[in-house]
């Protein structure tokens, strides 16, 4: 089946945008009683996923106050801590809530799943297996890990950005070490680095800070041995996905991981690998294009094509949300990014947020709780 064209594309979220409903809230399905084994649980909402586990929720909710709560256990037949992820649609950019955006969180999902599978014996997994959810279920099974809070992010350019714990911003405000790293006075606006950094990322429901590994030990986030393991697997799985991406014709720019141990000891990956949230694309011929037009001076600056969320990053205007034509237009180019890094036809699930929800839940709770 051929890939949908832009037009087809636009067309499609124009029509769900014509229908669209009112998001139901993860709380508001579970305070419902629509899943009797987690009535009365409290979620924690996160930028990308709620989370649903056993034991105390520690959260700031949408209203900026801090909730504090004991959910009653959850695990699974054999034992082991259960963490079921429900996708949303929500898009933050610069720390800041800007909306929904028509079929993200299937897109990413499917993103993930693929993504996961190639890189699962590098990374590790926390996810469990469920018959009957597809790859693009907004619902996702997962071991609840002992978090090691930092998000490990490698960087293989200087991709320009706007935020503001970015290597780029540290950059061109003169900024010649970051993370641990001397960098050289002639790097370029989206050019190259000199290897493949790892600049990790505190982890904070209010606003991340880019740090040394050192200064992670320090502050007793994790120890020297577990980042030496989280950087050189991750290494490894950048180069898997370079090679993997070359042959779609895309760059692998930069990502993040986020780790955690599970109940043997092991230290896996946990949501999300390798997205378009969580990393950028740029298409290979367009880049190389650019490259030939900067050495012979008809342009100053690369400006690469990119998948990612970088794309929405350049409508965010103060603390404004997204409105109706900047949702169609980054929902276009996720749609657009995926059928490009999967080679397939994008085909939504058209049924209701709530119905898939519920549906998604209750094959987990099935096969992996009763």
């Amino acid at each position: 089946m051929r890939l949908l064209t832009q037009l087809q594309a636009r067309k499609l979220v124009d029509r769900y945008m014509d229908k669209e409903d009112k998001i139901i809230l993860t709380q508001e399905i579970l305070d419902s009683g629509a899943i009797p084994l987690l009535k009365g649980f409290k979620v924690k909402p996160g930028k990308v996923s709620d989370s649903i586990f056993g034991g105390r929720i520690d959260c700031i909710d949408k209203s900026g106050q801090r909730v504090e709560y004991e959910n009653p256990p959850l695990e699974t037949k054999d034992g082991l801590p259960l963490r079921i992820m429900v996708r949303t649609q929500r898009i933050s950019t610069h720390d800041i809530n800007r909306g929904e955006i028509p079929f993200k969180d299937q897109i990413l999902a499917a993103n993930h799943n693929y993504m996961r599978k190639m890189l699962s014996e590098a990374l590790g997994t926390s996810q469990f297996e469920v018959e009957g959810l597809e790859d693009n279920s907004i619902v996702v099974a997962a071991e609840n890990l002992k978090q090691i809070p930092f998000e490990n992010v490698l960087r293989a350019y200087m991709a320009k950005s706007s935020t503001s714990t970015s290597l780029y911003q540290h950059y061109i405000k003169g900024g010649r070490n970051f993370c641990g790293h001397s960098l050289p006075d002639n790097l370029i606006t989206n050019g190259l680095l000199p290897y493949i950094m790892d600049t990790p990322s505190t982890k904070s429901e209010i606003h991340d800070e880019s740090v040394s590994p050192e200064q992670l030990f320090e502050r007793g986030i994790c120890t020297p041995a577990q980042y030496a393991q989280i950087r050189n697997s991750s290494i490894f799985a950048f180069g898997m996905v370079s090679q993997f991406l070359r042959q779609k014709e895309l760059i692998a720019v930069d990502t993040k991981t986020e780790h955690g141990i599970n109940k043997n000891g092991k230290m896996v990956s946990q949501d999300e690998i390798w997205t378009m949230d969580s990393s950028r694309f740029w298409l290979l011929d367009d880049y190389n294009e650019q490259l030939k037009k900067l050495a012979k001076g008809e342009i100053k600056e690369l400006n690469p094509r990119s998948y990612s969320k970088e794309f929405a990053r350049g409508f965010s205007e103060g603390e404004k949300g997204y409105t109706d034509e900047q949702r169609a237009q980054i929902a276009v180019r996720y749609i657009e990014g995926v059928q490009h890094l999967l080679g397939r036809r994008f085909e939504p699930d058209m049924r209701s947020n709530e119905e898939r929800v519920v549906s998604g839940i209750e094959k987990i709770i099935e096969q992996l709780v009763v």
